[in-house]
């Protein structure tokens, strides 16, 4: 099935109706490994960070990690989920050459926490979605394919295998079925997982940045015709690793199930890779059931039993929630539902609030990091947080030019040598000489000039024609490259031509 052949996003969804199930996979950021006391650390030389442990070396004992647990805990309270009182590690049994023991330490029908839910906010309408239960594990070491041009297992040379991942702390968070969305699932499942990241980087458990692998998402679709009760065969696209991703994987899956269905075909139950390029997903491999991976008990472990008090401590120790605050931020900042969505969006809520911190009057701090500051990061491809400007000097820009020390332009020049690598504002204003012209004889004789080169334009201001002084706002203006304030140049003007403003 190529891209050409898929039947339209329309016509799928005027015949069928999608039913979807996000598996969400969050590496924690303990300083060591779920079972073993090895450096979780970036960055290391490969297989640097292993002991007999997490190599899965005969007679190595694994022992839990009480911070992963604890962080599972947060992450459950934080869903609203019910917080089991016994659960139990479990071994799931499959052969990957990147998990070296052969089996996963995993939790299967005992998950610390269970029946949660997180409500999204899609175009002014919440949807509530469901979750089943999150529950602890551990990560694979990670498999380098080298030769071939895909960079996958079929076609290479040889594989490198680096077992530094191996037993990181993982949380999986799976959603009841979402039903009910319809046309807009898509764009619920991108909701879904931007609202859970933001959660998730709000508890300070993970980072969650996607690019790195912190966060990837299953995305579970299946169709079923309009009217019915009874799922239909789901396909299960692996490892999606952006926001953007996740609403791709959704619309292509609906619209190539859509297609297999209307040829009379049979949906195969399949994981499927996920390709950048164009949006597409393709065949991995037949997809297991529960039974195929052999679960049982795994019996190195005690089971887990959080004690209740310890639970309702850190139940009262939850940061104010994302979707909680935004709503008190938006109406702090007065800002309507689509403002403040298009805030999110562009990851600004918390550089705009680093930045009020930092003594910036809100519109302000809003107004360079949605505006300019947006622009840049567009354009360069960029995360907004990723620009070399910290909340602090956009704040001292909001501070100079409140002082009249720069305008908005000079202001964006200044942005733009902090950006360049400059330095600070203040060093960019005295090395670029960006500082407004607020010498009153300056600007007197720059006006006087302005007046003199455009006679007729003076004589209609002096006729009642006000609108004109605008013309010789701008000459006065290039003539101090932009340094002037447009405001004082005008009542200069003015009071020279001896009109009222």
């Amino acid at each position: 099935m190529t891209v050409t052949e898929l039947v339209s996003y329309e016509d799928a969804l005027a015949t069928y109706d999608p039913v979807m199930g996000l598996e969400v996979h969050v590496e924690l950021g303990t300083k060591t490994k779920m079972f073993c006391g090895c450096s979780t650390a970036l960055g290391a030389e490969p297989n640097t960070q292993t002991c007999p442990t997490c190599l899965g070396l005969p007679g190595s004992l694994p022992v839990v990690n009480a911070t992963g647990v604890e962080s599972a805990i947060k992450i459950g309270l934080a869903l609203h989920c019910e917080i089991a009182e016994w659960c139990r590690f479990a071994r799931k049994n499959y052969f990957y050459p990147d998990m070296p023991k052969n089996f996963q330490t995993s939790q299967y029908d005992e998950p610390i926490a269970f029946n949660g839910y997180l409500d999204v906010d899609v175009d002014g309408e919440v949807f509530r979605v469901e979750i089943e239960r999150a529950h602890m594990e551990e990560d694979t070491g990670k498999s380098t394919h080298v030769g071939g041009a895909t960079g996958r297992i079929h076609g290479a040379q040889h594989s490198l295998l680096d077992y530094n991942r191996a037993g990181i702390p993982l949380i999986e968070i799976v959603t009841k079925p979402i039903v009910g969305a319809g046309e807009k699932a898509p764009e619920v499942a991108k909701a879904y997982v931007t609202e859970l990241r933001e959660l998730i980087k709000s508890l300070g458990v993970s980072e969650a940045r996607m690019e790195m692998g912190q966060m990837r998402c299953d995305v579970n679709l299946s169709l079923r015709p309009q009217g019915a009760d009874k799922f239909g065969t789901r396909s299960e696209t692996k490892n999606v690793n952006s926001l953007r991703s996740v609403e791709r994987a959704v619309r292509f899956e609906i619209q190539r199930h859509a297609a297999v269905l209307d040829d009379g075909g049979t949906i195969v139950q399949e994981t499927r890779h996920f390709h950048e390029e164009d949006g597409s997903t393709t065949s991995g491999r037949v997809k297991e059931e529960a039974e195929d991976y052999r679960y049982f008990p795994e019996p190195d472990l005690v089971p887990v039993a959080p004690a209740r008090a310890w639970v309702e401590e850190l139940r009262g120790g939850l940061p104010e929630l994302p979707r909680v605050r935004r709503n008190r931020l938006r109406e702090e900042w007065g800002l309507s539902r689509h403002e403040m969505q298009s805030v999110l969006n562009a990851g600004a809520i918390d550089l705009i609030t680093a930045t009020m911190d930092e003594g910036a009057p809100a519109d302000q701090a809003r107004k360079w990091w949605m505006g300019e500051l947006a622009r840049r990061a567009n354009e360069d491809g960029v995360e907004l947080a990723a620009l070399p400007i910290t909340p602090a000097q956009v704040a001292r820009v909001c501070v100079l030019v409140k002082e009249g020390s720069l305008n908005d332009k000079l202001a964006r020049q200044t942005i733009e040598g902090v950006l360049a690598g400059e330095g600070g504002p203040d060093e960019v204003v005295a090395q670029r000489g960006l500082k407004v012209v607020s010498d009153e004889g300056a600007l007197g004789t720059a006006v006087d000039e302005a007046i003199a080169a455009n006679a007729a334009i003076a004589d209609k201001i002096r006729g009642g024609k006000v609108a004109a002084a605008g013309a010789l706002v701008g000459a006065v203006m290039k003539a101090t490259r932009g340094q002037a304030d447009a405001a004082r140049v005008r009542e200069l003007i003015l009071e020279k031509l001896g009109v009222e403003g």
